[in-house]
């Protein structure tokens, strides 16, 4: 009775244990077959293939990490150069929601702020350090307020309508803001904390950047616009915005303009005058639908007697310039006796050159 006991259980374990490798499916029953070594090896390859997966898996999600974090747009800001002048610098600023843009441009104006890692050689945030947004409230008549903490107040007197012009340019780059005033710990202030400079009234770029009186006799017949002179730092040139006085009428306008950059800045001004001697317009220019052309000597052309072609620093400066008046949108540039005028790069400028979104880009 003993030995039928356990030969019945021998008999029960053996058909368990088939039971078990049926039920595991054809791999297994594969795998029984295969050598020690063999499936050691394989073991190996799958073990290394998994960490290889995994790495790469990890890796994927890295580069996703970066790429969300170097998505930039870029901005608009007025920033110091060496000689002290308001100027526009296009820097790529980590993307924002869009409510909270002009707050973050105004962080970048901040000194020993984010600016830092982006600063192009030469230049200098405008705000004092320190200097905290508390908060922004944007009126219907398209009036931004600021309110800014009372670091802000720590600028030295001579740099007072400097902060006010790189404010207000800065925050008008949005199509929503004409105009900003001004609070210190939500405290509204009609003049500026140092040099007591009026804003109730809010300030706009109708005040004007980098204002420069010059020489005009009468100012009572004269007219206050902004004109772009290049300046240069190291082997880089930009655009400088000076708003001067000019002895110029409704009727003409755009003559006084561009005879205002053919004789160039005032020497005070450190900036560049990039136009030939006896640069004449040889007919009153021309208005149509947004374009303005103009029809120059051969003077204006950078080597006239070998070639035709125009400077870039010449056509920057008058399309920056001519655009900032009310309903240019194009300039258009012609040469007497020549058929083709040819841009530095060697292409005919053949079509009306447009204002560019943003000034001193390395694309313009």
């Amino acid at each position: 009775m003993r030995k039928r006991a356990m030969l019945f259980m021998g008999m029960f374990a053996s058909v368990t244990l088939l039971s078990g490798c049926v039920f595991q499916g054809e791999q297994s029953l594969e795998d029984m077959d295969t050598p020690p070594e063999e499936v050691s090896e394989q073991a190996g390859e799958n073990a290394e293939q998994n960490v290889s997966s995994d790495e790469n898996a990890e890796n994927t999600n890295q580069e996703k990490q970066e790429v969300v974090v170097s998505e930039t747009v870029d901005r608009q800001l007025y920033l110091l150069d060496e000689n002290g002048m308001v100027v526009p610098q296009t820097l790529p600023l980590p993307e924002a929601e869009s409510n909270e843009v002009a707050q973050q441009v105004l962080e970048y104006l901040v000194k020993g702020g984010p600016v830092t890692e982006v600063l192009p050689s030469g230049f200098q945030a405008v705000l004092p350090a320190g200097t905290e947004v508390n908060g922004l409230n944007l009126k219907d008549d398209g009036t931004l307020v600021v309110d800014v903490s009372k670091e802000f107040t720590g600028y030295r007197a001579e740099d007072e309508l400097k902060i006010l012009q790189s404010l207000t340019y800065t925050l008008t780059q949005f199509d929503s803001v004409n105009k900003i005033k001004l609070q210190i710990n939500g405290y509204e202030t009609d003049v500026m904390p140092v040099n007591s400079t009026p804003i109730s009234d809010g300030y706009s770029r109708a005040n004007g950047i980098n204002i420069h009186v010059g020489d005009v006799a009468d100012l009572t017949k004269s007219e206050s616009v902004t004109v772009y002179y290049p300046a240069q730092h190291d082997d880089q040139y930009y655009y400088v915005p000076v708003t001067k006085r000019i002895d110029a009428s409704e009727d003409n306008m755009y003559e006084a303009i561009v005879q205002s950059l053919v004789e160039g800045p005032d020497y005070q001004l450190n900036l560049l005058n990039v136009f030939n001697q006896d640069v004449k317009l040889m007919d009153k220019p021309s208005y149509e639908d947004g374009v303005l052309t103009l029809t120059f000597n051969e003077n204006v052309l950078s080597n006239f007697e070998d070639q035709s072609i125009l400077s870039t620093k010449v056509m920057d400066s008058l399309v920056l310039s001519l655009t900032e008046q009310p309903g240019v949108e194009a300039v258009s540039v012609k040469v007497e006796n020549f058929d083709q005028v040819f841009s530095e790069e060697g292409s005919v400028i053949a079509e009306p050159v447009s204002r560019p979104q943003m000034v001193n880009t390395s694309s313009f």
